[in-house]
């Protein structure tokens, strides 16, 4: 997210680091490009004023002028701004009350309101392990309802049916009344947008406020939409209580002002934010870590959350148990391994959490071209019979031919699919008898791995 400022931001944690002192002078420099980055950004302007006061009112303070390395101690007070910028921490979402609970989703159409609430039922399902109903009050645009119906069911939520000939109200009544009969914890309710702001939607919903009682009012904002999410959200604010804000389509390639806004403009805090297209592609929102993220120090918290939930341990158990066993690693576990990678949202997704200096390393190009490999490496062993999976000797010149026309590649790559194969499972082999740590020593253990001391490795994506 916001690659435009964190690039700027990278570039300018690396000059004032190394800086021996600090002076005036460099800290109005750094400032005055501070300002313009976030400028560029799309920050509105009286936060931009606001976070440039508050870092040079700290950064030529005692902190920073009597610290050992002013440099750093500089970076980490733009980066405690940041984070209180756009909120302290994590604001978890409020669900006490007699159930079920009801969330009011708010926004403009096309900020994505719809997905997002198929996304929140997940998460509240996956995570507070709750019992979720949605109902969809926008009767105004094609298929909308339709849409609630099918990321509804997608979710793993339940869905309560309504048709454009209703009332908005009439419609909350009833899918409330039927969650209160059906014992549901929360009710999601996904009102209608308009292409911009104007009396009648704000009307309508106020009327479902009123009526609903929400225990949380939610704002669905397009983190993409720059300046203009900031009258959104000042007008959403004067109409509405608010209780918290869901950033979407934060994974493309946005300027990020928006984050940085929407929480000073309407004082309360960004909830979630919208990582990804897939039904759960919803993170919690830390305000810490994000700041992380756009001064380009990563987020390894995020990307271990992220490899945890995409690795299925019980596969990777009984992986081990075979290796330990001597029954041996075969292209099925080769392919295994490969799918494992893609469930953890893919190299790209990984790339953005690592730090600015690591992922500089592999380009877009690098990630695509990786990617592209993965799914050839699949096409090539789902080409392949199941013995010819469990065996894989038997794979002589006209049975590769056969599997490199049926994934539409060259022979070589079959070769060099197998190759590759040969070099896993040979390291397989000398895990079988507990080698793994000896392998690690030959091969220099922990001390060439970058951010595990000794020299950082060389650039480029590992292959696969």
């Amino acid at each position: 997210m916001a690659t435009a400022l964190t690039e700027k931001f990278s570039r300018l944690v690396k000059q004032v680091s190394g800086q021996a002192r600090i002076t005036e002078s460099n800290v109005q420099d750094m400032l005055r490009e501070v300002r313009m980055a976030l400028l560029e950004a799309d920050v509105a302007l009286p936060v931009v004023r606001d976070f440039v006061a508050r870092v040079k009112e700290k950064a030529l303070g005692q902190e920073v002028l009597g610290s050992l390395k002013p440099g750093q101690a500089l970076i980490g007070i733009v980066n405690r701004e940041l984070a209180a910028t756009m909120g302290e921490g994590v604001a978890d979402i409020n669900l006490v009350a007699q159930p079920p609970a009801v969330i009011l989703m708010a926004g403009l159409q096309g900020a994505g309101k719809t997905t997002t609430t198929a996304k929140l039922a997940k998460h509240l399902i996956e995570k507070r392990k709750k019992k979720v109903l949605t109902v969809s009050g926008d009767v105004y645009r094609p298929a909308a309802i339709e849409q609630l119906k099918t990321v509804t069911k997608q979710a793993g939520a339940e869905w309560f049916p309504s048709t454009p000939e209703q009332k908005p109200l009439d419609i909350a009544r009833a899918a409330l009344d039927h969650a209160k009969r059906h014992f549901f914890d929360v009710l999601l309710v996904d009102t209608a947008g308009r292409l911009a702001i104007d009396e009648v939607l704000m009307t309508e919903i106020q009327q479902l406020h009123t009526v609903l009682n929400p225990v949380e009012t939610l704002f669905v904002v397009d983190a993409m939409q720059g300046q203009d999410a900031i009258n959104t959200a000042r007008a959403f604010k004067e109409a509405l209580p608010l209780t918290g804000i869901i950033l979407t389509k934060t994974d493309g390639d946005s300027r990020g002002g928006a984050a940085l806004s929407v929480r000073q403009v309407t004082g309360v805090p960004i909830k979630f934010a919208g990582v990804s297209e897939k039904i759960d592609g919803l993170e919690v929102f830390d305000a810490e870590r994000h700041a992380g993220r756009i001064l380009g120090m990563g987020d390894i918290v995020a990307l271990v959350e992220q490899v945890t939930a995409g690795v299925d341990v019980a596969a990777a158990q009984k992986l081990a148990a075979k290796v330990k066993s001597g029954a041996g690693f075969d292209l099925n576990d080769f392919l295994g391994q490969l799918q494992q990678m893609k469930q953890m949202g893919g190299l790209s997704s990984i790339m953005d959490k690592l730090p600015a200096q690591m992922a500089a390393k592999a380009t877009e190009a690098d990630m695509t071209r990786a990617e592209r490999d993965i799914r050839r490496k699949e096409g090539i062993i789902n080409s392949m019979t199941p013995l010819e999976r469990r065996k894989p000797e038997l794979l002589k010149a006209t049975r590769k031919r056969r599997i490199a026309a049926g994934a539409g590649v060259q022979v070589q790559e079959v070769n060099r699919l197998l190759n590759e194969f040969e070099q896993m499972q040979g390291m397989m082999k000398k895990m079988k008898g507990g080698g793994l740590m000896k392998m690690m020593k030959r091969m220099g253990g922990m001390k060439g791995m970058p951010g595990m001391g000794g020299g950082g490795g060389g650039g480029g994506m590992p292959r696969f």
